[in-house]
């Protein structure tokens, strides 16, 4: 874990250099903020954010009226993602997005993107997802497949990341689907959301328990 939040500090100063994080565009920022309002069920709700890097999206759903609790492993990213919610109250935690430390709070929404590739064990991850979800709670994956190259680590040399370069909507709705009720795929291919064309797999998973 040490090493892995190693990495993604490194990366904290650029983070949102890229349009789908920084939202700094207003196209871009107005595109995910129509999905999430699509996603997720008008307000005010509990919405657990794993793997929040900068706070980017969270500070979306807070604007849309919900109360965030927010998760990432990385000291840097918990840092800029406080300064970008400080003035929303939401809660900005250090901490594993794959068992985040949260205690026996439950949560409506429990909310990931682009997440699970970053995890040794993505299948206890879900598990753990949609324990901490209450009755009719829903769970938001933003995944995607970016390349064909899976299995060992760029970060941690030596460890294998199952979902490594991503995970088809196949492979992650049939792991899925015994751990939930109702389940749907929302390809995502809109350039607006990404602030450029795409070639490769992209999508959202929304599921209610």
């Amino acid at each position: 874990m040490t090493t892995i939040a190693g990495f993604w500090d490194a990366a904290a100063d650029s983070f949102d250099d890229e349009a789908d994080h920084g939202l700094r565009d207003p196209d871009v920022r107005a595109a995910w903020a129509a999905r999430l309002a699509e996603w997720v069920p008008a307000g005010p709700l509990d919405v657990l954010a794993l793997g929040c890097g900068t706070g980017s999206l969270s500070l979306l759903l807070a604007v849309q009226g919900h109360r965030l609790t927010a998760v990432d492993l990385a000291p840097r990213m918990v840092e800029r993602a406080r300064a970008k919610l400080a003035a929303t109250g939401a809660t900005v935690l250090t901490g594993d997005a794959a068992d985040p430390p949260v205690g026996d709070r439950r949560f409506d929404v429990v909310l990931a993107r682009h997440l699970l590739w970053t995890i040794p064990d993505p299948e206890a991850a879900l598990a753990r997802w949609v324990s901490l979800l209450r009755p009719g709670g829903r769970l938001v994956l933003v995944e995607g497949r970016w390349q064909t190259s899976g299995g060992q680590s760029d970060y941690v040399p030596g460890e294998h990341f199952p979902w490594m370069g991503g995970v088809t909507a196949a492979n992650l709705t049939t792991t899925l689907r015994p751990l939930v009720g109702d389940l749907r795929v929302h390809p995502l291919p809109d350039p607006a959301l990404w602030g450029k064309e795409i070639t490769d797999e992209r999508y959202a998973v929304v599921a209610t328990v």
